[in-house]
């Protein structure tokens, strides 16, 4: 006869506070959906929720994603590795059940790009696309970045972008920024 193989208790309350500007959607596909696969392939802990902060305007503040580990240190260690593997935002941290700040982790640098959604003349917004903003964008970025996320308010849109340096990044967009119609009067602003 065989034994069934005993799963292991997930009882350490941890909480992984993600300091990106990510829509639910891209939550998942660039941090929560990777991490319910690595953490059940090491199988240390599951996943047991998300969520999305906002500012008082509506936009993103932050995100995060919940999990229970395995108790003990090692476990803890593990999810690091894995969290170093997934190249979070930088001031993105761990917190435990108590709300004590285990880790400080991250490597990305962020850049938002608010574009301005009500200012400008109608016919630019008739004849620009955001869609080609964001297409250029990723192609000046060259492997130093990419969006990761947006958000569209009553008055403006940002397009949230991620990468290793935010200088550099902010460097190679503002000649197109500064030139194409729909880019007037948009702000930039480091986020990570």
């Amino acid at each position: 006869m065989f034994k069934k193989k005993k799963k292991p208790e997930f009882v350490q309350s941890i909480n992984l506070e993600i300091n990106g500007k990510l829509m639910p959607q891209d939550r998942g596909y660039f941090y929560a959906d990777p991490l319910i696969d690595a953490l059940e392939k090491a199988g240390i802990g599951e996943v047991d929720g998300e969520g999305t902060l906002l500012e008082e305007d509506g936009s993103i503040k932050l995100c995060d994603i919940h999990m229970m580990l395995e108790e003990g240190q090692e476990a803890l260690d593990k999810l690091l590795l894995i969290l170093e593997a997934l190249h979070l935002p930088k001031g993105s941290r761990l917190i435990d059940a108590d709300g004590n700040e285990i880790a400080e982790i991250g490597v990305l640098e962020g850049l938002a790009l608010w574009m301005n959604g009500t200012e400008l003349p109608e016919e630019v917004y008739k004849e620009c696309d955001i869609n080609h903003v964001v297409k250029e964008i990723n192609k000046l970025l060259d492997g130093c970045g990419e969006l990761y996320s947006h958000w569209a308010g009553p008055s403006d849109t940002a397009l949230y972008f991620y990468g290793t340096s935010f200088e550099e990044m902010k460097a190679k967009i503002l000649p197109f920024v500064n030139e194409y119609p729909l880019c007037q009067k948009h702000r930039i602003e480091q986020v990570a």
